[in-house]
């Protein structure tokens, strides 16, 4: 009996740790992509949840937070730089490829901040001069990227239960 060995070559970018935070980012992000590619407009508009009244109760709120979330992660290190940038307001889409394009673009966006300062420094250990996030949390570059990732991950989960659950309500 013959064995088969299959590779797939994948690309890996070569920057170190910032290659490392891109690729698990955007390998992140395609499984999300892959997740939402499916999703018609009646799914993502449906409001999984009346128990409380919050935007992220659709899978087209979860996408429009999950959209700003992106842009904030690298507008806060943008201003932690020093630029003086605003931050996106929310978009709701009407379409899942509205949504995977918008994705995508983000995406970019954040590419982009390492490519404008390829000499960033990704760890801070002095208290003092770690990125306070609007919402309160003291991150590194590093550590803000890492909650990025895991950010896409766990509504990219909630996304696949969401969808589970709609399959059962909407059949």
């Amino acid at each position: 009996r013959k064995v088969y060995i299959i590779m797939i070559i994948k690309e890996y970018r070569n920057q170190g740790a910032v290659g490392a935070l891109l690729d698990e980012y955007e390998k992140a992000l395609t499984e999300l992509l892959d997740v939402i590619e499916d999703i018609n407009s009646d799914q993502l508009i449906f409001i999984f949840d009346t128990s409380f009244d919050d935007e992220n109760n659709s899978i087209q709120g979860i996408l429009t937070h999950v959209l700003q979330s992106g842009y904030t992660y690298a507008i806060e290190v943008r201003k932690w730089m020093g630029e003086e940038i605003e931050y996106e307001n929310k978009l709701f889409l009407t379409t899942i490829q509205e949504y995977r394009n918008a994705l995508k673009e983000m995406f970019v966006f954040n590419e982009d901040l390492f490519i404008s300062y390829p000499k960033i420094k990704l760890v801070e250990f002095d208290v003092n001069k770690k990125i306070k996030t609007r919402w309160g949390q003291l991150f590194d570059v590093e550590q803000l990227f890492q909650h990025a990732i895991v950010h896409l991950l766990r509504h990219r989960r909630q996304i696949e239960i969401i969808k589970l659950k709609l399959n059962k309500v909407l059949d």
